[in-house]
């Protein structure tokens, strides 16, 4: 074999595309609660509550589904700033009013189950590339596309659509108070939660071995949410300590062997309390939130931009949600809306993930469904039963999605099984069967239209995000060699190289579970972040309390 055929066959190899193996196991294994499970199990509760209690006292349950809506809302934003929250939360009720007001316009013209179903699936594909590309969750599309496609189907004319929007809105302003009225108590306990995690994740790496991949990538990301979370808060003495202790998570990170654990889990321990940010005292901590002030000023990337590399996973979802819609309405199901709502919950960043999803989804359906039949007697007892069972499951629901997302399925599902009772009882037989036939049928058409729509650009972005992070730890390496380099320009550029492998290893990530796709730069990849962890090293020991000049094995 000569040389350039061996190339050739090497480089075939490179780029033949080949299939991805499914996870197996795992996948219903339950994890640690998240640290705040129970606010936004008691945000919903708040939320729900007044609204839903005041229609029962007027007697008109059958609107609870429009004030659900405004309602529902309360289950965005938990871990950001207040000031990042308000905005948000805002966003979100604007978003849902205006999907309940084309939906609700939609199905006042029209009663052509095939236009709805449609109208659903293009409507539940735009909620979930402007979901991705903000990066608004959790709970993301899945909510909105829910009581969205719900609305679709509901008998409607056009002279009652204000009145139903008028009470979304209305329940949306009740969930916006509900979410900012932690903030009165502690202001800045989401920024504080984030720091503590960033500590409390490195501290775990550094104590596990400079060796720990796994430990290193959580790290990684617990940092980069810690500024995520600083960089939207407001100026504030807070702050600026806060952002003094994510700097010295940071530095833990690149030099584990220099970090001391204990004294990040005490830090991030002080922070969970009502007590003052502890003070780090660190002369070159002028010029580290000079660094920060310099990454403020960078404006953010324009929406358009962020939504085109989403394009495969909105198209997944429009397909997957139209064909599931289409097969239910062929099966004879009068709610095609829920195999619809199926399909678009499964749709995640790379195929092996959505076929996570959708073995979780299928699970805690099944099983919820059940539980919907155990609990149908007591919530048949009469309305206020109805309304208290849906409040108990709303509660479930969000305390115990963070564990795994079946088992918040297991309330998800009865939950949404009342709430069509909220019109009157109906045949809990026909509901039972119907939902699990709709489960099937969504999750397993909806994964047939992942498979088929295959996102081949996942490659590209790996090529794109390897390049850089080579360029953020060439200019690194740069500042490094010079005689005396500005300590924010160093503090930026670490920032930026940071930033660089934290996007690098999350599109690999993406990337390594697509199907049918050239094989991906491995070593190439490695190599890049070993050299660009030697590169965060060297940039930490020339600042802060780390300093020594060292820069070996570093190169402009």
């Amino acid at each position: 074999m000569t040389p350039a055929t061996s190339a050739s066959t090497s480089a075939a190899a490179t780029t033949a595309p080949r299939p991805r193996r499914l996870p197996l196991t795992g996948v219903l294994r339950l994890g640690r609660p998240v640290d705040i499970w129970f606010k936004p199990a008691l945000s919903v509760v708040a939320s729900v509550a007044p609204p839903n209690l005041t229609l029962l006292a007027l007697g008109r349950l059958d609107l609870a589904m429009y004030t659900m809506a405004g309602s529902l809302c309360a289950l965005y934003a938990h871990n950001r700033p207040y000031g990042a929250r308000g905005r948000v939360l805002a966003r979100v009720i604007l978003a849902m009013v205006g999907g309940l007001g084309v939906c609700l316009v939609t199905a006042s013209l029209t009663g052509n189950a095939v236009v709805l179903v449609t109208v659903g699936a293009l409507l539940a594909a735009l909620h979930k590339a402007l979901c991705d590309a903000t990066r608004v969750g959790p709970p993301g599309n899945v909510v909105l596309t829910f009581i969205t496609s719900a609305s679709l189907f509901a008998p409607q004319t056009l002279g009652q659509v204000p009145g139903h929007l008028a009470l979304a809105a209305a329940a949306g302003v009740w969930s916006w108070l509900v979410g900012m009225a932690p903030g009165l108590l502690r202001p800045h306990g989401p920024e504080r939660r984030a720091t503590a995690g960033a500590l409390n994740a490195t501290a775990a790496h550094a104590a596990n071995g400079t060796e720990d991949g796994r430990s290193r990538a959580a790290a990684a990301a617990a940092v980069q949410a810690a500024w995520h979370s600083l960089l939207a808060a407001g100026d504030s003495r807070t702050r600026r300590g806060l952002e003094r202790l994510v700097v010295r998570a940071e530095v833990a990170l690149a030099a584990p062997a220099d970090a001391d654990p204990k004294q990040l889990r005490t830090w991030a321990r002080r922070l969970t309390t009502a007590g003052p940010v502890p003070e780090v005292h660190d002369p070159e901590a002028a010029g580290e939130l000079l660094g920060v002030d310099a990454e403020l000023a960078v404006p953010a990337a324009p929406l358009w931009a962020r939504l085109g590399p989403l394009a495969p996973i909105a198209v997944r979802t429009a397909l997957g949600c139209a064909l599931a819609g289409y097969v239910s309405l062929a099966l004879g199901i009068g709610r095609p809306y829920w195999a619809l709502v199926t399909a678009a919950s499964l749709y995640q960043a790379n195929l092996a993930l959505t076929w996570t999803r959708g073995v979780q989804r299928v699970v805690g359906n099944l099983l919820g469904v059940l539980l919907f039949a155990a609990v149908v007697p007591l919530a048949h007892l009469g309305p206020a039963a109805l309304v208290l069972c849906c409040l108990a499951f709303n509660f479930g629901a969000e305390a115990l999605m963070g564990r795994n997302y079946w088992l918040g399925t297991v309330c998800v599902t009865p939950m949404a099984l009342l709430i069509t009772e909220f019109t009157g009882f109906q045949q809990p037989g026909l509901l039972i069967t119907e939902r699990a036939v709709d489960t099937v049928v969504g999750a397993l058409v909806g994964f047939l239209a992942a498979v088929a729509v295959t996102n081949r650009r996942a490659g590209d972005r790996v090529e794109h995000a390897l390049a850089a992070a080579e360029r953020a730890r060439e200019h690194a390496a740069r500042l490094l060699a010079e005689s005396a380099p500005a300590p924010a320009a160093v503090h930026s550029a670490r920032r930026a190289l940071a930033a660089a492998l934290a996007e690098l290893r999350g599109t690999v990530d993406a990337a390594s579970g697509e199907w049918w796709q050239r094989a991906l730069p491995q070593e190439r990849v490695v190599r890049a972040e070993r050299a660009g962890h030697r590169t965060l090293a060297a940039t930490v020991r020339h600042q802060g309390p780390y300093r020594s000049g060292e820069t070996e094995g570093v190169r402009p």
